[in-house]
């Protein structure tokens, strides 16, 4: 049985997932049966085509390439967030993304995608990356995702409201294509959230192009330039999504979801803090009776100035 997860974020948290898939390999003892990373996605600062979350900051072509060799080595894909639905033609042909694209164009990685603008640019110039379809596509009317199931993707990201409602769950078809998001710190049901992606894009999209203006890629933009942005749920914490109506558990993942059928799950966490993230992904993936050791074990060597010292019993 493999119960696979796909974790936040490969430039971020690239030591932190790198530990952590370090940990899963040298200490398997410590984790729930079948834990597998079958991908990290995100994105690199400054890819316009970004959505989801606004990813600020400033990346060069050398880091992107370790964290590809790197990740890719030890049999992990990247899965490139770039879900931005307020693209236009002129934005196709952005430098950076493009470059980032032909820098992992190895036939093990793969896109995430929203705009049909940006998934047939990809499809025609990129034809190596496997696609899947993003959460941010909104979709919730059970026939529409059926029709999306039919489409060629590896990979469909539910939407979250679908969670829980285990009368829906059961009649799809091809569930070991579909994948669960399980720690959605938005609200269930939340009418703004197609706005929120509208708006996280513009963001991304004010970013990049004030910093490809700015002198010697130095940041100067503030947050007054960027689109007005507020969400009260973002921050919410592993301990604050718990009562949500679409929250998955570990128990609901081994005990209903993997029983039907679904062995794909995400883990969001983009922009969590290190301490949230750390606490989800013991929540998930690690034994109960294990996570302190297995806690103490990972931020021993998190500090350990990037040598993973990790060994199994």
């Amino acid at each position: 049985m493999k119960v696979k997860f796909h974790l936040p974020d490969f430039a971020s948290q690239f030591k932190f997932n790198f530990v952590f898939a370090t940990m899963l390999k040298n200490c398997p003892h410590y984790f729930r049966e079948g834990v597998e990373i079958a991908s990290i996605y995100g994105t690199f600062p400054q890819s316009l085509w970004n959505g989801g979350r606004t990813v600020p900051g400033i990346c060069d072509l050398q880091f992107a390439g370790i964290v590809i060799r790197t990740l890719n080595k030890n049999g992990i894909p990247l899965r490139f967030t770039f879900t931005n639905p307020m693209l236009k033609e002129e934005h196709l042909s952005d430098k950076f993304c493009n470059d980032i694209m032909k820098l992992a164009d190895n036939g093990m990685n793969e896109v995430i995608v929203n705009s049909p603008l940006l998934e047939d640019y990809i499809r025609n110039t990129y034809p190596n990356y496997k696609l899947t379809s993003s959460t941010c596509k909104r979709i919730t009317d059970v026939e529409k995702l059926r029709e999306e199931m039919k489409k060629d993707y590896s990979i469909v990201v539910l939407d979250y409201d679908f969670n829980n409602k285990f009368d829906i769950l059961e009649k799809l078809p091809d569930k070991e294509r579909m994948e669960i998001l399980v720690n959605a710190c938005c609200e269930p049901g939340c009418k703004k959230r197609t706005e929120h992606y509208r708006i996280l894009g513009l963001r991304q999209i004010a970013f990049c192009e004030q910093l490809a203006k700015s002198k010697k890629n130095k940041i100067n933009i503030k947050e007054s330039d960027l689109p007005d942005m507020y969400c009260k749920y973002a921050d919410r914490s592993i301990f604050d999504i718990k009562g949500l109506s679409t929250h998955v558990s570990p128990d609901d993942i081994w005990e209903k979801y993997v029983p039907m059928g679904f062995n794909q799950f995400k883990i969001e966490g983009r922009t969590a803090t290190r301490l949230n993230l750390l606490e989800t992904y013991m929540y998930y993936m690690v034994k109960p009776e294990y996570r302190d050791e297995a806690r103490c074990m990972f931020l021993i060597n998190l500090e350990n100035n990037g040598i993973v010292r990790i060994e199994g019993q």
